[in-house]
């Protein structure tokens, strides 16, 4: 690898940028590659592995320093913390990275970065941990389940033990090792725009390319890898391809617009359930997509363009504000709620330490809030899709069982709407809860109700 130091030190900036200021992993990591497009493959795949790597096992690599530091983690400088941390990464994940040069390398940061006065800190601190890998003691499962999943699959005790109240220990622990799932690492799940080609069509695209191509079992999406940047593939600059996961694909096939129907998405942002609506319309009816800030619709508005949708248009509005413009004027409302997203841990890894149990509650009162005003927007006989990217049961039937007690609508059957993979019991009442590690997906809160005549 070419200029390792400057390499490393990129993957400082982000976990300070992430760890400190509260950036989003993702956006960041992103936002960094995008910046240095410069750089070789290799040093960006080692720029992506150990960022992301290093936030998905924070919890664990913290456990292992502090048994080997006098000074405990929440103690250390910020520069010198994220430091060790991404060092530790590479100890326990990287065989193709010696720990010699791990260590070495963390010492020359520690100096470049102003803290040459603790660089005997780092290296001893570090050389004791790479002396000691199989000598780490970890929590014993059988002695202390929720303290064991906590700290080896770096999740935070109160999601452990969420989730082990509301889903039992054998699928909560399912879903907790699912986050840490290496399997998928460099594949990216898209859907076909069936306005422009066949998804036989699309297949044959993405081989010319070169990319690496392969059919979900659920009806619908390609599993794609062996690329570089998805957004220098021709498939997609020419809208032929949108990224979703297979779960948000599901919501717009739970709506079942209809030709000529008139939809409102709320919260729509980056726009992918809304043109997969204009799709299943044949380009007929019209999608309002809403959401709340300039930066929002221009996202929008830049898939709009690039999907060649017609039927679509994109405004700024705050789903908590009521429009009494828009009240009984849809056919179907989409609702996917800002919600606390521990569906999609596995993928944004920051979201496990920054989510809370109180802040849930207080998701659950804004969801409440956005509810109320998109309720009234659905004309007499039309639909409400609520859906939310989280497994918490508070989020989720506990809303949907909120609506059908306090107003006028009731639950759609949707198991016919549905891939045969993720019909469950539940589809026939209006709602099913995909589940990760459990359904192959993301986790993810879909249902569907009628507004009575």
């Amino acid at each position: 690898m070419t200029n390792s130091v400057n390499t490393r030190e990129l993957v400082l900036d982000l976990l300070l940028e992430i760890n400190v200021n509260g950036a989003f992993s993702h956006i960041s990591v992103g936002n960094m590659l995008k910046k240095h497009q410069y750089l070789e493959k290799t040093e960006r795949s080692f720029i992506t592995r150990v960022t992301e790597g290093t936030m998905e096992n924070l919890i664990l690599i913290d456990y292992i320093i502090n048994q080997y530091s006098t000074v405990k983690v929440n103690k250390m400088k910020p520069v010198i913390r994220n430091i060790l941390r991404m060092t530790v990464y590479q100890f326990l994940y990287m065989d193709s990275v010696p720990n010699a040069a791990a260590v070495n390398e963390a010492v020359k940061l520690s100096v470049k970065r102003g803290f040459g006065q603790l660089k005997g800190f780092v290296n001893g601190v570090l050389r004791n941990i790479a002396r000691n890998l199989d000598k780490i003691k970890y929590p014993n499962a059988s002695e202390d389940l929720v303290t064991y999943l906590s700290i080896m699959y770096s999740t935070p005790k109160w999601i452990v033990e969420q989730w082990i109240y509301q889903y039992g220990t054998e699928e909560a622990s399912k879903m907790i090792k699912s986050t840490l799932d290496d399997k998928k690492k460099g594949i990216i799940t898209v859907r076909t725009n069936t306005l422009k080609a066949t998804e036989e069509e699309v297949i044959l695209m993405l081989k010319k390319e070169g990319v690496t191509v392969e059919k979900t079992p659920y009806d619908t999406g390609l599993y794609i890898s062996d690329f570089d940047y998805i957004t220098r593939l021709e498939t997609f600059q020419g809208g032929y391809i949108s990224v979703q996961d297979i779960s948000s694909m599901m919501a717009a096939r739970v709506a079942a617009p209809k030709k000529g129907d008139y939809c409102i998405d709320i919260c729509a942002a980056p726009g992918g359930k809304s043109l997969h609506m204009c799709e299943l319309m044949k380009d007929t009816g019209f999608v309002e997509a809403r959401d709340l800030t300039e930066r929002k619709i221009e996202l929008i508005e830049e898939n709009i363009e690039r999907h060649g949708a017609k039927n679509i248009t994109a405004i700024v509005a705050d789903a908590l504000e009521f429009d009494s413009s828009s009240v009984e004027k849809a056919d179907i409302v989409m609702a996917d709620l800002p919600c606390s997203g521990l569906g999609v841990i596995g993928k944004k890894s920051d979201i496990k330490y920054n989510m809370t149990a109180e802040k849930q509650d207080t998701l659950v009162k804004i969801q409440r809030d956005i509810l109320k005003n998109a309720l009234k927007y659905v004309k007499k006989g039309g639909y409400i899709v609520f859906s939310t990217c989280t497994t918490n049961k508070s989020e989720n039937i506990d809303n949907f069982n909120w609506i059908i007690d306090n107003f006028d609508y009731e639950p759609v059957d949707i198991e016919i709407m549905l891939p045969e993979r993720l019909r469950k019991d539940t589809a026939k009442n209006g709602y099913i809860q995909m589940l990760p590690g459990i359904d192959g997906t993301d986790g993810f809160f879909i249902s569907k109700l009628r507004r009575k005549i």
